[in-house]
């Protein structure tokens, strides 16, 4: 399929060079679209947005959205091994289910996957390599966003097909390293197509690692004079060879320990097929209603390399959905957005293991090989939501929202329920590790409220003040895929209250975006002692992000990001013979950030040096153990050899410090991570035609 689009859209691009493009060539300046599915002025948002442009995307050309985050305050991801990650919004690090369940995944307003089958990895399918902008909402989010938008969106805005501009990119580098990204497309009087494919191949710095990438995507735009359609076909796959933790303390520090792989077993392998239209039309005077239907298939499987007997996880999802909105008085001193969301989705888990597990007595008795967990679940969401925009004074605007959501799972068990093997065998020890809970049907109804108020103090400065709320329901996989004797999870949905401040604004050269919050969260997911998954988990959360962004000189700049923060246990619960109340929350630094120093001492070069900074954090819940932090220096560098010409070149880790991308601790295996890539140099060519 791949060469069969690619070819037709450069056909399409060659032949419609003399038709006249209904875009313009003009500097388009900053927009978001997450808060409200259109495009506004970041000013217009009451609460915390960061946006990557597609300009520091290009210069950036990261080979994981982890280069990305360390641009952006109060973003923290922690790379794991090829494409894979744990995501940070505001929030600690965050593990198994809760780990996706906290953040929604967007790519053009989107959710990657639907709300009750996220994947902790799932932005490794969005097509961040050639996306037009990046944008992150910090925080619960707007009304038109329900469950998992809990502590914040990340957004991946496609480029639109407004222009005839075609680009080849081609890069190489450390451990087998190539990279191709394609772009062209052709514009009309009134439809322009675009085409891109970027393939990626990475040997990996560890042994037997690496992976190969390939995603590909199709948009076609059309301004009439009644309708707008926008439609974007797009497909990812991704082949990985997993390299697992290394454990003993410190051991990222041996390089030969770093470099090795103790599971070379492992892999991953993903598809995503992505298909969307958004249909928008005026209906009468200062009314507009835009709708967007969207079609989702998804494919993965992967080797548990993490759990005992290294079982096989194979989960599917195919699912429908359609967003619709009402937009009144667009522009006016009083906005209005109302519409309904409804999504159907089929999904499906197997996990099963082919070998007898090895270990202790108690493992093998207790983990017996075959089926472990197979079933379905069909869910259906529906929501109505209502947000406005009142501008009350010249200088005060306020803003104001809430969604009702309702979510159902139709939960089908395809083996024998309880903590049995496949055939039905009890497991000695009291029984086997994994339980699954008869078929069933649960629902969930849940409300995010927020009220937000902007103040105006001058053309270049504003402040804001934001109350809000979200919640996420409990995923499949924290309902259905019990362990030992708990036969129901009894769980409700997972909410987070936020209050923040903020002030941003510009003075001559300085530009700045400060912002303080201080969040509960409550009922939140975690398994216990006696392996249950409850909802009894209560933690607090406060902190401040700081963007300062100087332009020193036409020729230098300088920016900086800082996350401060603190993320405590609130709740009672004995662990190890602590109490974890009032303690540090796991894998969550109190402080991070990085700094980028930008000069470009003649107009065809351009270099840039960055400091990525982590802070230290304990690495279980009773604060017995941590990781003492990182500091990294990357060197890019980018210069123009002709008006269609561009070289580049980066050095990450220029300096060769070992570190952890990720550290962690278990009772079982005391220190493990995942250790940070040495220093590793890239080239390219850019091309523009």
């Amino acid at each position: 399929m791949f060469k069969y689009i690619l070819s037709g859209a450069l056909v399409l691009s060659l032949s419609g060079g003399a038709l006249p493009a209904f875009g313009s060539d003009d500097v388009v300046e900053e927009v978001i679209s997450t808060a409200t599915r259109s495009a506004t002025d970041p000013a217009d948002y009451a609460g915390a947005v960061a946006v990557v442009s597609g300009k520091d995307l290009a210069f950036g050309n990261a080979t994981h959205f982890s280069e990305t985050a360390v641009r952006l305050a109060g973003v923290n991801f922690a790379r794991n091994n090829g494409q894979e990650y744990l995501a940070s919004i505001r929030s600690p690090i965050l593990t198994g289910a809760g780990a996706c369940g906290a953040f929604l995944m967007a790519q053009d307003g989107i959710a990657l996957r639907s709300s009750g089958f996220c994947n902790v990895n799932e932005l490794f399918e969005a097509f961040t390599e050639q996306a037009a902008r990046i944008e992150v909402t910090k925080g619960p989010g707007s009304a038109l966003y329900g469950s998992n938008a809990l502590h914040g969106i990340i957004n991946v805005i496609s480029p639109a097909a407004d222009r005839k501009e075609d680009r080849l990119s081609l890069e190489g580098g450390a451990h087998d390293f190539l990279r191709m990204s394609l772009s062209v497309g052709t514009v009309g009087a009134r439809h322009g197509i675009r085409a891109q494919a970027t393939v990626t191949h990475d040997g990996g710095f560890r042994e037997q690692s690496g992976y190969d990438q390939q995603k590909i995507s199709l948009r076609h735009d059309y301004k009439g004079e009644v309708w707008e359609v926008a439609s974007q076909l797009m497909a990812t796959n991704l082949d990985q060879e997993t390299a697992g933790y290394i454990k003993g303390f410190e051991a990222y520090k041996d390089r030969d320990v770093a470099q090795s792989n103790p599971n070379p077993e492992a892999y991953r392998r993903a598809k995503s097929l992505r298909y969307w239209s958004r249909f928008s039309t005026e209906i009468s005077s200062g009314i507009r209603w835009q709708a967007t239907p969207y079609v989702r298939v998804l494919d993965m499987a992967f080797l548990m390399h993490f759990l005992p007997g290294q079982p096989v996880e194979e989960n599917r999802q195919t699912g429908v959905g359609l967003q619709n909105g009402l937009y009144f008085n667009e522009g006016d001193d009083l906005e209005i957005i109302t519409g309904a969301d409804v999504e159907y989705t089929r999904g499906s888990l197997r996990q099963f293991q082919e070998k007898a597990t090895t270990g202790s007595a108690f493992l093998q008795a207790t983990i017996p090989a075959g089926r472990q967990y197979d079933y379905t679940v069909d869910s259906l969401m529906a929501a109505a939501f209502l947000q406005a925009r009142w501008q009350l004074t010249p200088k005060l605007q306020m803003q104001g929202g809430v969604r009702l959501e309702h979510m159902r799972y139709d939960y089908t068990n395809k083996m024998l329920a309880g903590r049995t093997d496949e055939a039905g065998n009890v497991c000695g020890f009291g029984g086997c590790r994994y339980s699954r809970p008869e078929s069933r049907r649960d629902d969930f109804t849940g409300v995010s409220p927020k009220l937000g108020l902007i103040y105006t103090f001058s053309a270049d400065h504003s402040g804001y003040l934001t109350l809000g709320q979200g919640f996420r329901a409990p995923q499949a996989t924290e309902l259905y895929r019990l362990q030992r004797a708990q036969q129901v999870a009894d769980l409700g949905n997972v909410s987070l209250t936020n209050i923040e401040v903020g002030l941003r604004g510009r003075a001559g050269r300085l530009r700045y975006d400060i912002s303080a919050y201080a969040m509960k969260k409550s009922n939140y997911i975690f398994r216990d002692a006696d392996y249950f998954n409850v909802d009894s988990g209560r933690s607090d959360h406060i902190g401040s992000d700081v963007l300062l962004d100087w332009q020193v000189s036409d020729q230098l700049s300088l920016r900086t990001n800082i996350s401060l923060a603190r993320h405590r246990y609130a709740f009672d619960y004995m662990t190890g013979g602590v109490n974890l109340r009032r303690r540090d929350v796991d894998s969550a630094p109190r402080h991070y950030g990085g700094v980028q120093v930008k000069w470009t001492p003649v107009d065809f070069l351009t270099a840039e040096l960055e400091w990525v900074h982590m802070g230290s954090y304990y690495l279980d819940p009773e604060n017995a153990h941590d990781y003492a932090g990182h500091d990294y220096v990357n060197l890019r560098a980018e210069a123009t050899v002709t008006d269609n010409y561009r070289v580049f070149f980066r050095i990450m880790n220029l300096t060769n410090v070992t570190y952890a991308e990720r550290a962690d601790f278990t009772s079982f295996t005391a220190e493990r991570y995942f250790p940070g890539k040495p220093r590793s140099l890239y080239v390219g060519l850019k091309a523009v035609f």
